[in-house]
């Protein structure tokens, strides 16, 4: 254990990687969504790509203890759990393009869809008939292996919920419980393929600390009629992560 701690602490950019997971958890608490669409861009200017996705997933362990519950009360538990079973499986596939692909491709790859994601839900792209298991595993295929692919498994769903008609507290419980549990399953299923990086377990227990006081902090600022004050601030931060994280030098 102390040399799985030193390894933790030998990560380049810890100081920062704290703070960006404490933001990153700020926001899940409060929106349901954005903490990969946060931590992914910025947390790859210190660290490759599957270190990050690694780390984030088993910081997202916090997640189960602070906002999952009252998710739980308030979600549609037949389509969230359609949605996670297609999104686990689809993770195989995703953390394959994730081992074989260069940092850059991957860095480019995660600021991209950021902006596109986030051009979509600026644009209030919107959809009228009421989906059913085919939508419902069509979403969860989809949030699996972009999650798997790039760490970012929230674009998908974000869209698919916040496109519907389901009031802004069942869409925050719906999109917390697809995008926990996915998350949590990024870990296990590189080690299934044996791409774990170094250094990804202890830096993911590190960042628990600081992603469960935003996580908590953000489910104290949630209110229902806050719905339209929580989508700008995400999106102010969102854009800016993904500015922020675009591999360029300047």
């Amino acid at each position: 254990m102390p040399e799985m701690l030193a390894a933790g602490l030998a990560t380049p950019g810890l100081f920062w990687l704290c703070g960006i997971s404490a933001l990153a958890g700020l926001i899940y608490g409060f929106a349901g969504f954005g903490a990969a669409l946060i931590f992914m861009p910025l947390a790859t200017i210190f660290i490759a790509p599957s270190l990050a996705v690694g780390a984030f997933s088993l910081s997202a362990l916090s997640s189960v203890f602070t906002v999952v519950p009252g998710a739980l009360r308030a979600a549609d538990l037949k389509a969230a759990g359609t949605m996670l079973a297609a999104a686990v499986l689809a993770v195989f596939p995703g953390v394959w393009v994730l081992n074989h692909s260069s940092g850059a491709v991957l860095q480019w790859a995660v600021s991209g869809v950021v902006i596109a994601t986030l051009i979509a839900l600026i644009a209030g792209l919107r959809y009228t008939r009421a989906p059913g298991p085919r939508t419902w595993l069509s979403v969860g295929t989809g949030v699996g292996f972009l999650g798997g692919a790039t760490g970012l498994n929230g674009p998908v769903v974000v869209l698919f919920q916040l496109g519907g008609q389901d009031e802004a507290a069942r869409s925050r419980a719906n999109t917390i419980l697809v995008l926990t549990f996915s998350s949590l399953a990024f870990l296990p299923v590189m080690a299934l393929q044996g791409a774990v990086p170094p250094g990804a377990v202890s830096l993911g227990l590190l960042l628990l600390i600081p992603y469960a006081i935003g996580t908590t902090l953000g489910r104290m600022l949630f209110t229902p009629g806050r719905a339209g004050l929580y989508r700008v601030t995400a999106y102010v931060i969102i854009a800016a992560a993904a500015i922020l994280g675009l591999p360029i030098e300047f």
